[in-house]
């Protein structure tokens, strides 16, 4: 009897503590402390995803970043202004640049005393400013940032004073110095506020020391849970690897491959580096939706028409362009939020964006194809990896059947097409040959200039 009765009173004991904590309001924190960049993005998508599930009260954003990619504080910034969760930031010393606007995007804005905001003006990787073009679109950018936000209505005395609740002129002063406002900043310098100035000019709801106290004294939540989001391996491989320049890159690196891998019959190392590469391009665009099954199959099938065009079917033709535009369409649908065919909800940015990273890597592509084809076996960063040094047949050295040399100034007729190795037919044999330029049609008549490697080395005849 005393054994069910302890059994009765722990179960409520348990009921209630589990009880207790499920009525508790729930507070979601997310760290932006680093670069913003495609690693920060995915932090957000994640930790907002979680956040709603969860049905958080509010998402904190503890921020301590000097800036980063454009492209990406838009994205934050366009998530939380569209958030049905408030989100406040906590500015732990710095929201500089990219961090500047993305503060402006929250609804409550909070700093530490120390802190700074501002200084958000566009500029390339080595900190020089970019031209005003840039610039034109990030003002208009964190002007309507500030804007969103709307405007408070006061009244003083008989008085009604209608007033933004973030000036979008301090917000553009963020960006250009050419920006004057009186008692605030002259038209020579970049805007950058003290956590009192933020206070007193409408951008900073108050200055804290914690996290603690922003829920405590400023959310006046007493009894609450704080859940952060925790970041895994996971997020920082993906984040890299989905970073914008990185994905150019492999994109040289894919097409590069296929280029090398095809001038010399067999798999070698440019099979290698093309079919990595290849990996870690779709990998994480498929686990993350992006891409599907049928935009990768437009990539395989793009590259099997490429391969048949230039060892099977003659000429170049419809094959070969086919499977070009194949190819490029799969890289850059991969990159690309639609569900199988319907594309109603994709933006024309996100379509620009895909493009221009497809085309940035197919010329890096042909930049490099090109160097390393005049610099392999010469010099160059693959010196090492190409023989230099011949053993001439007047030098004594004979690996092959000398009879071979005795073609040298024989003409013949290519039996197959030359890209540039192919066979040849002389005085009624066929030979491996290699043409001497490029590309010959087959059934073009050639002569034998030169013997080398088991390979009859062959130019067409100009009559």
């Amino acid at each position: 009897m005393k054994k069910y009765f302890l059994f009765i009173i722990l179960s409520l004991f348990f009921v209630t503590v589990i009880k207790a904590s499920e009525d508790k309001e729930l507070i979601y924190g997310i760290k932006l402390q680093k670069d913003v960049g495609s690693t920060t993005w995915l932090y957000i998508q994640n930790g907002f995803k979680e956040a709603e599930e969860l049905k958080a009260e509010v998402i904190l954003i503890h921020m301590n970043t000097y800036g980063g990619a454009v492209v990406y504080a838009d994205s934050i910034r366009t998530k939380i202004i569209n958030s049905k969760i408030p989100v406040v930031v906590f500015i732990d010393n710095n929201a500089a640049s990219a961090g500047a606007l993305i503060a402006v995007a929250c609804d409550s804005i909070y700093m530490r005393k120390g802190g700074n905001i501002g200084a958000a003006s566009v500029v390339n990787e080595t900190g020089e400013k970019m031209p005003d073009k840039y610039q034109s679109y990030m003002r208009a950018t964190i002007r309507a940032t500030a804007e969103a936000h709307g405007k408070d209505t006061i009244m003083q005395g008989k008085d009604t004073i209608i007033k933004w609740r973030r000036d979008p002129r301090i917000a553009e002063a963020f960006v250009d110095e050419h920006i004057s406002i009186p008692g605030i900043i002259d038209s020579t310098h970049i805007l950058t506020l003290t956590a009192e100035e933020a206070v007193r000019l409408g951008y900073c709801e108050g200055i804290v020391g914690s996290i603690d106290e922003i829920i405590t004294k400023k959310l006046n939540y007493t009894d609450y849970t704080y859940k952060e989001y925790k970041a895994t391996t996971y997020d920082e491989i993906k984040g890299f690897l989905t970073n914008p320049a990185f994905q150019v890159i492999l994109i040289m690196l894919i097409i590069g491959g296929i280029y090398f891998e095809l001038q010399s019959p067999g798999i070698g190392f440019p099979t290698i580096i093309a079919v990595g590469a290849t990996l870690l391009y779709f990998t994480p665009l498929f686990i993350d939706g992006l891409a599907e099954y049928w935009e990768i199959g437009l990539f395989i099938i793009g590259l099997i028409l490429i391969v048949m065009e230039i060892f099977v079917i003659p000429g170049f033709g419809i094959a070969g362009i086919s499977g070009i535009i194949l190819i490029i369409s799969g890289l850059c649908l991969a990159l690309i939020n639609n569900v199988n065919f319907d594309f109603s909800g994709v933006e024309g940015k996100d379509v620009g964006s895909s493009v221009f990273k497809v085309f940035s890597g197919i010329v890096l592509a042909v930049g490099v194809i090109t160097y390393l084809s005049s610099k392999i076996g010469s010099k160059g960063i693959f010196r090492k990896l190409a023989l230099e040094n011949t053993q001439d047949v007047e030098k004594g050295f004979i690996g092959v059947p000398g009879e071979f040399s005795e073609l040298i100034g024989e003409e013949g007729i290519t039996t197959t097409i030359l890209r540039p190795s192919g066979l040849v037919k002389v005085n009624g044999e066929i030979y491996d040959a290699v043409a001497e330029i490029s590309f010959i049609e087959k059934g073009t008549r050639v002569k034998v200039v030169r013997y080398e490697t088991g390979q009859l080395y062959v130019e067409p005849i100009r009559y």
